[in-house]
């Protein structure tokens, strides 16, 4: 897993950069990441917010309370409309990357999946990973 890594939308008008490897990763089936990313679940990739940076551009914002009561911020291209991270008021202190938007996504692992009341029966989740119907404490 890399120590560095960078990312951005697919126009290339929103980039960032991270100087950590990530805290978690794992995939959310909730009904507001799977409208977020038009597919089944979101793959997250979480870093300190400390440790990311925006090196181009300014995202657009679309927030929203979610289904646990906290606000979520999730930021995109207003060009391309890539989907590029979030915020979440219950985690004030991680960025979460859509893993998709990383440079090379290739070393993302998630390690468990989330809101899996929502997932879609037409869609696989790896057996192995532990399954949480909520977001785990």
């Amino acid at each position: 897993m890399p120590t560095s890594f960078s990312g951005g939308c697919a126009c290339g008008a929103i980039r960032y950069a991270c100087s950590t490897e990530p805290s978690f990763m794992g995939n959310c089936h909730c009904r507001d990441c799977q409208h977020a990313t038009g597919g089944a679940y979101f793959t997250a990739v979480a870093v300190a917010e400390s440790a990311f940076r925006l090196t181009t551009g300014t995202p657009s914002v679309h927030e929203k309370k979610a289904d646990s009561g906290s606000t979520m911020r999730r930021m995109f291209c207003a060009r391309c409309g890539s989907p590029v991270y979030l915020t979440n008021s219950a985690r004030p202190n991680f960025i979460v990357l859509y893993a998709g938007s990383v440079d090379d996504p290739s070393w993302v692992r998630p390690a468990r999946d989330i809101y899996t009341d929502s997932a879609q029966p037409w869609d696989y989740m790896n057996p192995e990973l532990p399954k949480f119907t909520k977001m785990p404490g």
